[in-house]
């Protein structure tokens, strides 16, 4: 019996011995960001510019690798099912907390199966009117669809995404009807929504600028907690009088559940280092995204916060999905 207590505690002394100079030594190997979804995105961007400052940091490869399908669940799978040792990560977007509640079941368990490791970046939303609407600021658009009750429709760039959700939101807190028109992607909707076929939309601040810019359609509050820097003239939709609203897309790397605590925060430390660089937040804005912060706990504290947000939205309007 002595000598299987002896065993144990030395069994347990060496893995506390192990786990700081496993971190020490990390990264050993070539790593790999699964991204689920296509070049070009926000979320794509993202991982680019992380890895390869990542790379000049340690040394070792960083590997993007893009794994899109069924709203981001197919690449997250891969990372849910792969070994919790510190070299496979994935850039999620603000759909891996939508997805959660909008689909029926998933492959994963959005909350247990994957260690939460930094916040990246946030992209607002901004609330756009057709010009010949006649409203021109949020309070005005909430006065007119008071007064036209299902005569409004808006489009999103899909069922179940966080542009067709913030306008559940939105309609959830201000009393207000509007009908759903989905499209697939909101660049195609912006032809109806100038036109005048759609009369409203919320939509990225990137995604929809060049309208914004060329006077085609008229911005009226940003989604964000604050001011975007990309449209630091249009008031968020909180400030002008919609309490408690705040939405938008995001994205943050994430890794296996059982990751190594002392790995975690190297990585965080890390990738906390690389948002606040100048030409990596100058990249980042250019995109009309903000560089997140924060440390893993509270990355996992946010997107707990997201689960349970868009889980109420998603109950409330109805909308499901299928893998």
């Amino acid at each position: 019996m002595r000598q299987l207590v002896l065993g144990l505690v030395a069994a347990a002394a060496a893995a506390t011995i192990a786990a700081p100079a496993a971190a020490q030594s990390f990264p050993a190997k070539p790593i790999r960001i699964v991204v689920p979804a296509t070049p070009g995105g926000a979320i794509d961007l993202a991982a680019r510019v992380i890895g390869d400052k990542l790379a000049q940091a340690w040394g070792q490869p960083v590997v993007v690798d893009n794994k899109p399908g069924a709203a981001g669940i197919a690449g997250t799978d891969v990372v849910a099912k792969a070994p919790a040792d510190g070299y496979t990560f994935a850039l999620v977007a603000s759909s891996h907390a939508i997805n959660a509640t909008l689909y029926g079941k998933l492959p994963y368990d959005t909350q247990k199966d994957f260690t939460p490791i930094a916040l990246t970046h946030v992209v607002p939303l901004v609330l756009v009117v057709n010009n010949n609407v006649p409203a021109k600021s949020v309070r005005d658009f909430t006065s007119y669809l008071k007064a036209n009750p299902d005569k409004v429709s808006y489009a999103s760039s899909g069922n179940g995404g966080a542009p067709h959700l913030s306008a559940e939101l939105f309609k959830s807190l201000t009393g207000t009807t509007m009908t759903h028109i989905p499209y697939k992607g909101s660049t195609a909707a912006h032809t109806d929504l100038i036109s005048g076929e759609v009369q409203a939309m919320f939509d990225t601040v990137v995604a929809i600028g060049p309208q914004i810019k060329a006077g085609k359609v008229r911005p009226l509050g940003v989604t964000t907690a604050k001011r975007s820097a990309a449209l630091p003239e249009i008031p968020t939709i909180a400030e002008s009088g919609v309490s408690g609203y705040e939405t938008s897309t995001w994205g943050g790397l994430i890794a296996p559940a059982g990751t190594p605590k002392e790995i975690v925060a190297k990585v965080n430390a890390e990738v906390s280092r690389i948002l606040k660089m100048p030409d990596v937040r100058e990249r980042l804005q250019a995109s009309g995204a903000e560089p997140g912060s924060g440390s893993a706990d509270d990355f996992a504290r946010f997107i707990q916060s997201e689960v349970q947000k868009w889980g109420q939205v998603v109950k409330a309007s109805g909308a499901t999905a299928t893998q």
